[in-house]
Order: structure tokens, then sequence, then C-alpha cells
């Protein structure tokens, strides 16, 4: 199995929810670790007391390419490179594609996807030396779209669809190239969702404290890392939902409909009779 212990690990969006937990768990299992986020005082709040000579922290916004290269760089002058880069930075959004600001769905793309080929490009020198890892956290919403997501599930599409070709140009090299999709998971992304005008939301359409923790999600991702997984469906509901679509999409298309209309204040009313 592939340790991590003293390997250089390269987190997205690690201020809160699983970006945040992933970067703790990897301190944990002995890794060196590299994490940027927007907010540099969020992020030093969420590793306050860590170890400073295994911790390098960056402000850097992943829809930004020169923020990317400037991070990988910083990266790689402390460390000489990356082992494993987890692209995690990712932004939602709930509203009808009808009523949605056509920049929302561009905030989503240069987030999501962007961010993850320009973090990949930048670190896939060093990680094709030291036959490691590029993992990007995905959804559900990669392999279905979902309604009032259409931004976020193309650009959960778009990252997918770029980490299988470039798993596949890497075959053979001793990189892994893997994607991991959650599903429902207690964390700050529905609270920063964004609405049809582009604000955040600001609240859950969904009871969080049913839901899988952050914590449990990340050491999910890393016992997935040490094992070169090639994709992981954390639950129950996102491995049913992708068969199903996959084998009765007519079905699937009806049962994802019913599901995201009975959400608190889903959009999906405007449509109703």
């Amino acid at each position: 199995m592939y340790s991590l212990k003293d390997k250089v690990i390269v987190v997205t969006g690690a201020s809160t929810g699983i970006g945040a937990a992933l970067g703790k768990e990897a301190l944990n299992r002995g890794a060196r670790l590299a994490i940027c986020a927007r907010n540099m005082d969020k992020l030093a709040a969420a590793f306050a007391g860590s170890d400073s000579e295994r911790l390098l922290m960056f402000a850097a916004d992943v829809s930004k390419e020169d923020d990317c290269k400037a991070f990988t760089e910083a990266v790689i002058n402390k460390w000489g490179g990356a082992d494993v880069l987890i692209n995690n930075a990712g932004v939602s959004m709930r509203a009808l594609f009808e009523d949605v600001e056509l920049q929302v769905i561009k905030e989503l793309m240069d987030i999501n996807f962007w961010g993850t080929v320009y973090c990949s490009k930048y670190l896939l020198p060093s990680i094709l030396k030291n036959r490691g890892t590029i993992a990007g956290v995905s959804s559900i919403a990669g392999y279905r779209g979902l309604p009032a997501r259409t931004g976020y599930s193309a650009s959960k599409f778009a990252m997918q669809g770029f980490l299988e070709a470039l798993r596949t140009e890497l075959l053979h090299t001793g990189v892994n190239v893997m994607w991991l999709c959650p599903g429902f998971t207690a964390s700050n992304i529905r609270n920063t969702a964004r609405s049809a005008a582009g604000n955040a939301q600001g609240e859950s359409p969904i009871d969080e404290q049913k839901l899988m923790t952050a914590e449990e999600c990340a050491s999910l991702i890393l016992n997935a890392v040490e094992k070169r997984k090639r994709t992981v469906v954390m639950t129950r509901q996102g491995k049913l939902t992708v068969w199903l679509n996959k084998l009765f999409p007519g079905f699937a298309d009806k049962q994802v409909h019913k599901h995201f209309l009975k959400e608190p204040g889903s959009p999906l009313r405007k449509y109703e009779p």
C-alpha cells in the first residue's frame, strides 16, 4: 500500500469542510502538507497549532491561473515538488437554468474545472517524477446531471472527463489519477452554493446532521489514495444513482426529479402545475 508518511500532499480549498479535514488527516498520517484557499485568515485559523515545519499555507484563488502557478511554485520551492495533489476546491449552485446568470456557470467552471486543470498542469512534472497521484473531489453530479445544478453538474462532468483522459495518458508512467464522489457530506458547500444571481445561498436545504461528516469523508479519500484506487463513490445512495442512470436512464430522470423536488424551497416547484 502507498504510504503517505513524509509524502508532500497538496490540497486546494482547505479552509473549511472536506478540504480542511483532508489536510488535518494528512498531517495525522505523517505527510508534509501544502494547502491553499482564497481566505488566508480562515486557512490559518483552521490549522492553528499544526506543525509549521510540515505545513505550507498559501492564499490562492484556483479559478486564476496565476494564483495556481504561484501556489505550485511555492510547493516546489519548499519541498522540490509534490507526491499527491488533491483538487478539492469547489463551489455549487442551486437555481434553474432559466433563471441563473451565465456568469454563475462560468464561475463554477473556472473553480471546479479550470482549478483542477491549472494545478494538475503545474504539478504534473514532479508527480511524474515521484510516481504519485492526482485526485479530484467530484460528486454524483459528475455522473448524473442534477436539476437546478446545471453549472455544477457540467463542471464535475468536465473534471471527470479530464481526469479519465489524463489517467489513460499516464497509464504506464506509474502515476495514479483518480476521482472521488462523496455524496451528501456535512460541509460548507451548500451554504456557499450560488443563487441565480451569484450570491451565496447562506443556508443548507437539507439536514446536515444526518450526513457523513467531513472527517469521515477525508479518511475515505486518503484511504483510497493509499490504495491507489481509480474511482470511489462513497454512499449507497450514490452508487444506486450511478447504476440506475447507466441501466435505466429514463427511470433515473424521474427519480432524481422527484428527489430534488422534495427539497425545502426547491426551484423545481416553479414548473409544477
